[in-house]
């Protein structure tokens, strides 16, 4: 008999009656598919790990969801549609839910990529905008080989508040000071806020 979590239990009893037979099913199914798993409490819902976590249910006012941790590598990246309610979308009775074998079958590819060491993807890390630097900045840039060599070894946070401080002038009398003052402390290997900078 696999190990129960008390905290489990007293979810699956403050939940909606609706709701009831539907984790009291999710949780018995993991337990026929893994004995080892274990039942744990992670964001305030249940979850079932085994050497990583498996899955995880909850109970909603109207509506129960069950999602794998590692769903992308279960169903493809198509089962990002019901993200927001698990991988089986608004489950409001066990006729929404697959049919036990396959339910099971999910859960036992689930326990594989665990046993596997198979890590969940990492997001896709957003790409860094490419910095559009105005001509006339380049242009003035290239005419001081000191400031431009400081300017392309700044990192591109660096870079772009120069840019930033430069295209917001309104006037063109300010943004021609603003250019002038920039190229005086890139010569000199300064960044935009150098004032601001703590000496150690």
């Amino acid at each position: 008999m696999p190990a129960k979590d008390p905290r489990v239990d007293a979810y699956i009893a403050k939940a909606g009656e609706f709701a009831k037979p539907i984790l009291t099913h999710i949780r018995r199914l993991v337990h026929a598919a893994c004995p080892d798993a274990v039942e744990t409490m992670k964001w305030s819902m249940p979850h079932f790990d085994y050497k990583g976590v498996i899955c995880g249910m909850a109970a909603f006012k109207q509506h129960c969801a069950l999602g794998f941790w590692k769903g992308d590598l279960i169903f493809g990246s198509t089962s990002a549609e019901n993200e927001a309610m698990g991988h089986f979308g608004r489950i409001t009775s066990l006729a929404d839910l697959p049919r036990d074998k396959v339910l099971l079958g999910y859960i036992r590819k689930a326990i594989e990529l665990n046993e596997a060491g198979i890590k969940k993807p990492a997001p896709p890390r957003s790409k860094v905008k490419e910095l559009i630097v105005p001509d006339y900045f380049m242009a003035a840039l290239k005419k001081n080989k000191k400031a431009l060599t400081a300017f392309e070894n700044f990192s591109y946070s660096h870079r772009k508040e120069y840019v930033e401080w430069i295209t917001e002038a309104k006037r063109e009398e300010t943004r021609a000071k603003r250019l002038t003052t920039a190229l005086d402390w890139l010569a000199t290997g300064k960044s935009r806020h150098w004032k601001y900078v703590r000496c150690s």
